[in-house]
């Protein structure tokens, strides 16, 4: 029940932020707010700045001159803080958007029952700010799964010595050890599709979702998800309470 609970979470948070905070070089902070009247009032631009540095982001203001480095603004992501209807407290939440103003991450809300504004809405970004913390934001300038790099073979020698397995005979161990490297081809079953090797060999089933870029998935006896990611499929799962993220190509 538990590895099914996780499979769905996992699911529905890939449906609302398909990507990650982790693909994303810096991130672009506003000196004022929706709710405020003059630039950092109630210093939230430096204390936003400060807390995002905290948490691993380089971090720039709006007015702020950057290199080259982060011209590209869609490599950036852009920071907001909102204000939320609350009565007897100041209650806000962060957003970070990509430059299409999609929003990727949002935070729990933070909360304060200071009455005097220039503490409150500080005590409330900071609780805010647990939630990006709790990222553990780390740049991803390469995917994640790498292909396994086959080994060089130095002489003639060593070329005989390597035993040649034909594929028919090869042992689901073996298939398995080449799972970043095998295509897998989707067939429709009940509600979903197998996903089947070059032997045949069924090696997953997906089932849909109200989304067309997560499936729930079963491999043997672990289930997780298939999810889509900038055009490419993963597999995601739980293993003693990690996430693992497995590339798999895959041809519907």
């Amino acid at each position: 029940m538990r590895k099914q609970f996780l499979a769905i979470l996992l699911c529905i948070s890939s449906i609302g932020f398909s990507q990650s905070v982790n693909d994303y070089k810096a991130v672009i902070i506003p000196l004022k707010y929706e709710f405020t009247s003059g630039d950092n009032e109630y210093r939230l631009a430096t204390i936003s700045k400060y807390n995002l540095n905290n948490a691993g982001f380089e971090a720039f203001y709006d007015n702020e001159s950057v290199t080259a480095e982060y011209n590209d603004r869609c490599s950036l992501l852009y920071f907001d803080i909102v204000k939320e209807r609350s009565f007897l407290t100041t209650k806000v939440h962060i957003t970070l958007k990509d430059c299409y103003g999609k929003v990727i991450f949002e935070s729990e809300s933070g909360v304060s029952k200071e009455k005097a504004y220039e503490l409150a809405y500080p005590d409330a970004l900071n609780e805010a700010f647990a939630s990006v913390n709790a990222l553990h934001y780390k740049y991803k300038e390469e995917e994640i799964n790498k292909v396994v790099e086959q080994p060089v073979v130095s002489n003639k020698k060593e070329a005989s010595d390597m035993v040649q397995v034909p594929k028919n005979t090869m042992r689901k161990a073996d298939i398995g050890a080449l799972k970043q490297t095998v295509v897998l081809y989707a067939q429709p079953i009940v509600n979903g599709f197998q996903l089947v090797n070059s032997v045949p060999q069924v090696v997953m089933k997906v089932f849909k979702t109200s989304s067309p870029t997560c499936l729930i998935a079963l491999k043997e006896a672990t289930q997780g998800v298939l999810i889509s990611k900038d055009s490419q499929w993963f597999f995601e799962y739980y293993q003693n309470d990690k996430l693992i993220s497995e590339k798999i190509e895959v041809k519907f």
